[in-house]
């Protein structure tokens, strides 16, 4: 029965909205807010060091979720909260944090680590402890391997990274490759399987480098890039360091057109590469601008509380929070952390802005689906890529 100051009209249009802010009980639209002591999710990730801008986005991402969720009744009446530990992505310090997380006791899943050498490296801790460890950035093939009690909303690059090559390959045209690729477990694992689609897509690989993640000046490998004579270049990297890249890409006389890995998509490559990033293409599971429900839904939400404009990591980690919170309401009011490990097996069709309806697949602990967005940055603004376009363009 409806509330009786609510006429079907007004109804319907809270319904709809409820709906895509991504509340995951359908009736908690109706319930009173959270109250009494939380129920506790862990999180270990980046807060200072080189990557701490990935942890301030995670904070957005995780806040409007719990304001969301807590608003309707949060976890069987119970407000969720979370004790954020600072990791630096340091796999040394992500170590020390799984050990403190699995001895609270009051802690009943693990968000992160962000790099995927930093969250598989405290796997077997959480993998021992019976704690879920859910690693909503980690996109290493090998990451949900770890065990049942290690899982991912995060698209694998096995299957991120031959979009990737469809977007350079077939979309911008490129025939000979070069790849710069952030040497980490994940940059050699992210170029391989890139190498791979590409050769397999009809392209040939000019030449591939590495460089280290605290590094700064790229002028000498840039110059090695140049002399291979690609007609294409491909960045596995992070925003922080793509927009570095892109800045001194023009200084050694490389005139080639760029695509570069989704993790690059944010407002703050933009912002760190200024006129230098232009003409770069990414693909990204996550565009603001995009029409279904769910994103515009989060969109709205996230400028009314924020300002500005969310990126993908803001997102990543607003998902991430729902999909704990429908695992943790199908635990039950009494879960302990078997019963929530359990629970993701159950639970589907969880409301999600990135996949609008998400369900784990059991055997890969990923979610089922993958999709993505063409982008490029346009007069310096992120842009969804005229498919017909690009083609034209690179069948010149």
């Amino acid at each position: 029965m409806l509330p009786p100051l609510f006429t079907r009209h007004r109804f319907l249009r809270h319904a709809v909205a409820l709906s895509a802010a991504l509340l995951t009980a359908p009736l908690a639209a109706w319930a009173a807010p959270a109250s009494g002591e939380p129920v506790w999710f862990g999180v270990s990730g980046p807060l200072t060091g080189q990557n701490a801008q990935y942890g301030a986005q995670w904070k957005a991402g995780f806040d409007l979720a719990l304001e969301h969720i807590n608003a309707q009744g949060g976890i069987h009446g119970r407000p969720l909260a979370y004790n954020f530990e600072d990791s630096q992505s340091d796999p040394r310090q992500s170590v020390a944090i799984a050990q403190k997380l699995v001895n609270d006791k009051r802690v009943l899943i693990e968000l992160g680590d962000f790099s995927s050498p930093a969250s598989m490296a405290a796997s077997p801790i959480y993998q021992r402890a019976g704690l879920v460890q859910l690693g909503f950035t980690n996109s290493h093939p090998d990451f949900t391997k770890g065990g049942d009690y290690i899982w991912s909303p995060s698209i694998s690059q096995a299957d991120a990274q031959p979009l990737l090559a469809d977007l350079a390959v077939k979309t911008l045209g490129f025939k000979r490759i070069a790849v710069l690729f952030l040497n980490t477990d994940w940059g050699r694992t992210s170029k391989d399987v890139l190498v791979k689609a590409a050769q397999e897509r009809g392209a040939q690989l000019a030449i591939a480098e590495g460089y280290q993640p605290d590094e700064k000046d790229f002028r000498s490998t840039l110059v090695r890039v140049r002399d291979a004579n690609p007609d294409g270049v491909v960045l596995i990297s992070y925003y922080p360091d793509g927009a570095l890249i892109a800045g001194q890409v023009r200084s050694v006389g490389l005139k080639q057109p760029i695509a570069a890995v989704g993790s690059v998509y944010s407002p703050k490559f933009i912002e760190l590469g200024g006129a230098a990033v232009n003409g770069i293409h990414t693909n990204t599971a996550f565009f603001p601008e995009e029409p279904r429900t769910e994103v515009q839904a989060f969109v709205k939400s996230f400028r009314a509380k924020y300002s500005k404009e969310p990126d993908a990591f803001n997102a990543y980690a607003y998902d991430a929070v729902v999909y704990a919170a429908a695992a943790l309401r199908e635990a039950g009011p009494k879960a302990d952390r078997k019963a929530v490990r359990d629970a993701f097996y159950k639970i589907k069709d969880v409301p999600s802005v990135i996949f609008g309806k998400a369900t784990f697949d059991a055997q890969t602990r990923r979610v089922i689906g993958v999709k993505s967005v063409n982008l490029v940055v346009k007069d310096g603004k992120w842009a969804q890529v005229d498919e017909k376009a690009a083609a034209l363009a690179s069948a010149k």
